[in-house]
């Protein structure tokens, strides 16, 4: 969901993907053609799956085995799908067309927990909570997953924008609320709510605000189309790109860096445009720097590791680490084969997941997953599915 053109076609955030029983597993797996029944427990029930990751695809979801990638449910779920980690080992959340759902992928099955609303769009974790932005009608919901464990709707804090929008919103450790600012037609910035939800800072210095992230010391970022915003102990700081239209409106940050990962674009008519650049957004000194991988990239190609380095998945197949203090890249994991991406936002291309020291990455037009160790650069299994992917989340790790 990278260009704000696409915004006005956005209908739920959600992952698409069909049922089918047949697997076939490669990269040393065992055959999971077998895959027609989950294993049950002796009293019956489904049997938990470990780290479980969740992709979508045209009609539905699959479950799969975080460590063996084996096909553990295929879910039908029509329409647009997206999926987002929940904030604990069991859960993701599915963006649906009805709102958000949640699913327990360890049990791979759907909870009572739902928040109904039209276009839901951003889901966040930081600080132990998690936050829902319910894009066409501005409502914004917190809760703490843990309260997912009996499977009912957890409590929420609640707040509502002024007006609509495609917005974000994050809590931070002292339960202050950072959400955005805007309308349907325009979005200008970001506020701060105090923890009754008073607001107590604002700043409107943000055109097209889009998307957020967290790096080390509770420095939060929300992408303009001319940069960054920054909140920091309590102040807002505008980091301005060095050019006049440069936009980064996907980041991704790490508790254990101070820098930020983003994208960046510099073409405001562009129908799509592939960028070969990302943005490294020091927050200690307020700077940016810009990193050319000599390669494009798309929204879903980016993460971060275990270290705080920079993942960036390009259109030739490689995934880039980065050392972000440098801006060099350390090193170069030959992940997919080539790939363009598709002018429609929704439409499937290879997306990273990473969790601890795996990253996961998704070849649709092969129908096939792997994943790569990110210390050694080692491939550790692959496996084939019955129909391509398109979004590919998971659990936070168990431990």
């Amino acid at each position: 969901m990278d260009k704000s053109k696409r915004v006005r076609t956005f209908t739920s955030t959600a992952l698409a993907l069909t049922a089918s029983m047949a697997l076939t597993a490669c990269g040393g797996n065992d055959d999971a053609s077998s895959e027609a029944k989950p294993k049950q427990s002796s009293r019956g029930e489904t049997a938990a799956v470990r780290n479980p990751l969740v992709a979508s695809y045209d009609g539905g979801l699959y479950v799969l085995d975080g460590e063996t990638l084996k096909l553990a449910k295929t879910i039908e779920l029509p329409g647009f799908n997206r999926v987002n980690p929940a904030g604990d080992e069991d859960h993701v959340v599915i963006s649906s067309d009805s709102g958000f759902r949640v699913l327990n992928a360890a049990r791979q099955t759907f909870t009572d927990a739902e928040f109904k609303g039209s276009k839901p769009g951003h889901v966040v974790q930081h600080a132990g909570k998690t936050v829902l932005f319910t894009d066409g009608t501005g409502e914004v919901n917190v809760f703490d997953p843990a309260d997912l464990a009996d499977g009912g709707k957890p409590q929420t804090r609640n707040y509502t924008s002024a007006e609509p929008h495609h917005g974000v919103a994050i809590e931070l450790t002292d339960g202050e609320l950072l959400s955005t600012l805007g309308t349907e037609e325009k979005r200008t910035g970001a506020l701060v709510l105090d923890k009754n939800n008073k607001e107590i800072k604002r700043a409107e210095n943000c055109p097209g605000v889009h998307g957020e992230a967290a790096a080390k010391g509770e420095a939060i970022a929300v992408g303009c189309e001319d940069g960054v915003l920054l909140y920091k102990d309590g102040k807002f700081t505008k980091v301005d790109a060095p050019d006049g239209y440069g936009r980064i409106g996907n980041q991704r940050g790490s508790d254990l860096s101070p820098i930020l990962l983003g994208d960046y674009k510099t073409d405001p008519e562009a129908e799509l445009e592939r960028p070969s650049r990302v943005s490294l957004i020091d927050t200690e000194t307020a700077t940016l720097r810009l990193v050319d991988l000599g390669t494009s990239y798309s929204f879903r190609s980016l993460a971060r590791g275990p270290h705080g380095e920079a993942l960036v998945l390009g259109t030739n197949g490689i995934l880039h680490v980065i050392d972000p203090e440098t801006g060099t890249v350390e090193k170069k994991i030959d992940a997919v084969g080539d790939w363009t991406e598709p002018l429609d936002w929704q439409q499937p291309r290879p997306t990273l997941f990473v969790r601890d020291h795996t990253a996961y990455v998704s070849e649709p037009a092969k129908r096939q997953l792997h994943a790569f160790d990110l210390d050694t650069g080692e491939k550790l299994t692959s496996v084939t599915l019955p129909k391509g992917t398109n979004e590919l989340s998971g659990t936070v790790a168990g431990h």
